[in-house]
């Protein structure tokens, strides 16, 4: 546990009966989990493994536990012959939890601030007289957790280089503004909600759902909004027209685990109550996620493009004590609209770090294929 905690890793804790040893731990100092989770496990299979007896990792993301690895030893093995490939990665924590939750943990993630950078790009191509239009905005965000699975992040935008967008993007302004809460519940099941101003000049609240099947391939999800139209006016005020729309997103997902993609299908109502169907299909490197997508709606015509998401570096940036760490976001990305459509189609991201690649960052496939290409 020491050893964890002077790595950088937070949350530390471990107990053990008579069945297994359990540790839990959550990665707060590799930008890539998967990467983190492997140095744990060398760690662990250094010096801490039990002396023929099961042990498992459960890993937590803002103290909330998210998948656990489960290693076996073999009769007659010694403990020097465990090896990364030997550690089966689940969403499953088995009894383990219930037991591990109470224990005291080591250096805590709970009121520790965090300063992250995201820079935005955007471009488009929509007149004759000039090719591309394009915007470069720098905005760093306070992200801070009050309790357990809670986030409160604020973020300010600076722009650094404008051709061709207008409005209050001229200007420097308030971003994200907002305050999330997860839950594990039973039977696998994440819950997660926020509320605040998001993007779209969006605010609102938006409660998402997640669970993966008996073969964890297989997974369902679903998100409900309800967002008025609203945005701060040069950080003096804040405008809105009161009115309120819903928007809904459900659908099932199948992970391949060979080539590490993802294919997504979901039924959906956006923000200005067009229904439709979007199908996504997503392939995951350690560094970066390349995807396509699809999209029609009752209202628009067929819409599609592509989505590149790009892990920032550091890829390593340890706490010092209680100081604010100033880092980049976790990382950044390009959606390209091949159909031009800026009408229909839109729902709001709730928050600075939403993207494909931060939301597999979890996934029990990943990390297995993670920790054998090390």
């Amino acid at each position: 546990m020491n050893t964890l905690v002077e790595m950088g890793f937070e949350n530390v804790g471990w107990t053990e009966d008579g069945k297994e040893r359990v540790y839990v731990l959550q990665n707060s100092v590799y930008r890539l989990n998967g990467v983190g989770i492997g140095k744990a496990v060398d760690i662990i299979q250094k010096m801490g493994l039990p002396d023929k007896k099961p042990c498992r990792v459960i890993v937590l993301d803002n103290n909330v536990p998210q998948i656990s690895l489960y290693y076996k030893p073999i009769i007659g093995d010694s403990v020097p012959e465990a090896s990364r490939a030997d550690w089966n990665v689940s969403y499953d924590l088995g009894g383990a939890w219930k037991k591990a939750k109470t224990v005291k943990k080591k250096n805590s993630s709970l009121f520790k601030v965090d300063i992250l950078v995201y820079p935005q790009l955007y471009f488009k191509n929509l007149i004759i007289t000039q090719i591309y239009q394009a915007c470069l905005e720098v905005s760093p965000a306070i992200e801070i957790s009050l309790w357990k699975g809670s986030r409160l992040t604020a973020q300010v935008i600076f722009p650094v280089y404008n051709d061709g967008y207008n409005g209050a993007m001229k200007n420097i302004r308030w971003g994200y503004l907002t305050l999330d809460q997860s839950v594990r519940l039973p039977h696998n099941v994440w819950l997660k909600t926020v509320v605040g101003v998001f993007d779209t000049n969006c605010y609102g609240a938006e409660a998402s759902v997640f669970h993966p099947l008996k073969d964890e391939r297989f997974s369902l999800e679903g998100k409900f909004g309800l967002v008025g139209i609203g945005y701060f006016n040069n950080f003096s005020s804040f405008r809105y027209n009161g009115e309120t729309r819903w928007y809904w997103s459900v659908g099932s997902n199948f992970y391949w685990s060979k080539y590490n993609t993802e294919f997504k299908l979901r039924a959906e109502q956006y923000l200005l109550k067009d229904v439709g169907v979007a199908i996504e299909m997503t392939r995951y490197f350690r560094y970066a996620a390349v995807g396509f997508y699809a999209e029609k709606s009752d209202k628009a015509r067929l819409n599609g493009g592509f989505r590149i998401s790009v892990a920032l570096p550091p890829y390593r940036y340890k706490r010092r004590g209680h100081m604010p760490r100033i880092s980049t976001g976790f990382g950044t990305g390009i959606s390209y609209n091949a159909g031009n459509e800026s009408k229909y189609y839109l729902m709001p991201h709730t928050r600075a770090d939403d993207n494909v690649l931060k939301r597999n960052q979890y996934n029990p496939y990943f990390i297995k294929s993670e920790l054998l290409n090390f």
